[in-house]
């Protein structure tokens, strides 16, 4: 009997280990979720947004070509091209869209209202129409805004810490568009209390911003300032070339723009914004609801200064500045 029993509980113990070897194996053998990623992007600078996404991904455990994968459409600056690359991705049906910059989210959002979107580097996501509280976007979109209004001022504080003589600061802004102007609103404000005067002319193409600056003499303006804006970036070696040429600093928002040649710029970085929105992607790829989540701001704000070009103006860049500088390009 004792025999009988012996023989029971082995052949019971052999049975287990089989079915726990044939799971197990069964399991490894099983392909892992594979999620489709679409990317609306203007292109040019915008694209270390996407970098920074996959840096981000790969640092969660998500790779590209494993794990997930990218479908990208870059307008490379055309703006009016848009809405038909927004339909394009919605009729592909991915599992989340990521979008970089306020036209290519405004355009996705309004092209679906059920695929959950990601947005980052917009400025007012609030004042686009693209959420209705920043506690809760109340729709499929959640994000991180670059906070660009309320900078505005302290990127002029910035720039005349870095030369106090400034008195007259070239604007070029395009006319009635939301994001430029609620930058300008902050600016204006800011820009009588340090003494400074805006020289604004409003552009609409290539043409004004070359007409514009060709007949501005040299020692017309002190400054150049650049205002968000997607025609001004798209041309923004004009403006570098025209800040070298009359030996005057030129105040920009992102770190990309100063390693292109412009002075100095207080703000956000594109690719750390991809990084940190990455982790957004996550959450909605594990079944996190859009609608749940807050939209964040950038993490860090980073003080850059280009020497090489302050060198080239012949401008002494203050202690203040060289010691707060996270970020100094020779």
């Amino acid at each position: 009997m004792r025999y009988n029993r012996f023989l029971r509980l082995w052949f019971a113990a052999v049975v287990l280990a089989v079915s726990t070897l044939y799971v197990n194996v069964s399991l490894a053998g099983t392909p892992g979720r594979h999620y489709r990623v679409a990317v609306l992007t203007l292109g040019g600078p915008y694209y270390l947004a996407l970098e920074g996404l996959r840096e981000g991904l790969a640092q969660l455990g998500y790779h590209e070509g494993q794990d997930i994968s990218f479908m990208v459409e870059d307008v490379q600056g055309e703006v009016d091209t848009l809405g038909d690359r927004a339909a394009r991705i919605v009729e592909a049906k991915p599992d989340l869209i990521f979008t970089i910059g306020t036209p290519a989210t405004t355009a996705v959002k309004q092209a679906t209202t059920t695929l959950p979107i990601v947005f980052t580097f917009v400025a007012d996501p609030l004042r686009s129409g693209i959420i209705t509280s920043y506690a809760s976007s109340q729709n499929n979109v959640t994000g991180i805004s670059s906070y660009a209004g309320p900078l505005s001022g302290k990127r002029l504080e910035v720039l005349q810490e870095i030369a106090p003589g400034i008195k007259r600061v070239l604007v070029l802004m395009i006319p009635h568009e939301g994001i430029a102007e609620l930058s300008f609103q902050f600016l204006a404000e800011v820009a009588p209390k340090l003494g400074i005067e805006l020289l604004r002319y409003d552009v609409t193409s290539k043409a004004d911003i070359e007409q514009r600056l060709k007949a501005l003499p040299r020692g017309a303006v002190d400054a150049i300032y650049f205002v968000p804006s997607n025609l001004v970036l798209t041309h923004l070696e004009l403006l570098i070339h025209k800040a070298r040429e009359d030996k005057i600093p030129l105040s920009v928002s992102e770190i990309s723009m100063v390693e292109r040649g412009a002075l100095v710029s207080y703000g956000t970085d594109l690719r750390r914004l991809g990084v940190q929105a990455a982790r957004l992607v996550t959450k909605i790829m594990k079944g996190g609801k859009p609608s749940e989540m807050p939209i964040q701001m950038p993490e860090q704000l980073v003080l850059t200064v280009n020497l090489a070009t302050a060198k080239s103006i012949g401008l002494d860049i203050p202690r203040s500045i060289l010691e707060r500088a996270e970020r100094l390009m020779e």
